[in-house]
């Protein structure tokens, strides 16, 4: 997936940390039940192509696919980040959708497949409150108490592994300093908790490596953060190098999001300009019209919509030019 398919801050962020195998292993070989994670060879851990999330959640999930020996046999591990503000209770039958699509990729890369690999499914949840998850798939389901035993035998069933960021304590979050460093950042803005010692831990940031240290100052400047107070934490940093490249980077960065906030608002207003000329020449728009207009981000394409909303006929042919 390309930087320009990432839909929120949290989505690079996470992608481009754990998309790293070591930095996606410290963390699950700690978070599966022992005696699978002792049977797998970690040091083995393949960060997959492809996302199998519905495109309608990509704003609420992210996820990651990676293919790892389980012993003798090749297994899989899918891991869902989930950062949506509430708990979704139906998380099982969307986890049952990707799993099925990851092995419905596999048959299509290797037609000749006997067997399909177990694919361990793992959701991390960014919340502020623990949320009660039942990781059960037949949970769903309405099965009568007196036929649970006959109708076991046509129920799909399966657990996922649920990882609450709520519910781990900073200093209980397993794995690399980059991957513990990032989980309590993202663990941190669910609360209102950026400017806290946890974020703030020198002992940990000195050993992340700067981008994954900018990726951190570029996710908390776009977030809701006191800058006053952001930039009052860099400068206490006690390494020197550390606190001027960071310092350094957090005003580059605070320019830039200035120029593009400005730009963005250049872009909402040429999208605006195009809505209302439309609607004012032919009224009510289409359903779906609107949307498709404000999905254009290229500024030469909105540029020539512009025009097409003085210029055209009707709004059919305004259409053929999307």
């Amino acid at each position: 997936m390309s930087e320009g398919d990432f839909h929120q801050p949290n989505d690079k962020l996470f992608r481009t940390t754990f998309g790293v195998p070591e930095n996606a292993a410290g963390f699950l070989k700690e978070s599966l039940p022992r005696e699978i994670s002792t049977a797998i060879e970690w040091s083995k851990l393949k960060c997959e192509p492809g996302s199998f999330i519905d495109s309608r959640f990509r704003s609420s999930q992210t996820d990651l696919l990676f293919s790892v020996p389980f012993g003798n046999a090749e297994g899989w591990i899918y891991l869902l980040f989930e950062h949506q503000s509430s708990p979704d209770r139906l998380i099982q039958l969307r986890l049952l959708r990707y799993l099925v699509r990851i092995w419905e990729t596999l048959t299509e890369k290797r037609p000749s497949t006997q067997k399909l690999p177990v694919v361990i499914p793992v959701v991390l949840c960014q919340n502020a409150e623990n949320w009660n998850v039942e990781p059960r798939f037949s949970h769903l389901l309405h099965i009568p108490d007196h036929l649970a035993i006959p109708l076991s035998p046509f129920i799909p069933d399966f657990h996922h592994v649920v990882i609450q960021l709520a519910d781990l304590p900073d200093d209980a979050i397993p794995g690399t300093p980059s991957g513990v460093f990032v989980l309590r950042v993202m663990k941190a803005e669910r609360r209102g908790e950026f400017l806290t010692d946890a974020v703030w831990d020198h002992s940990l940031i000195v050993r992340v490596p700067e981008e994954v240290l900018h990726l951190v100052l570029t996710y908390m400047l776009a977030r809701d953060i006191d800058k006053e107070g952001f930039f009052a934490k860099l400068e206490s940093l006690p390494d020197p190098e550390i606190r001027n490249n960071a310092m350094t980077l957090a005003q580059q960065l605070r320019q830039e999001g200035r120029q593009e906030g400005r730009q963005e608002g250049r872009h909402e207003g040429r999208i605006e300009s195009i809505l209302d000329l439309l609607q004012m020449r032919f009224g009510t728009l289409p359903e779906g019209l609107s949307e498709a207009i404000r999905l254009v981000h290229d500024e030469t394409a909105l540029k020539e919509l512009h025009r097409a909303s003085v210029q055209c006929s009707s709004i059919e042919e305004f259409s053929r030019k999307l």
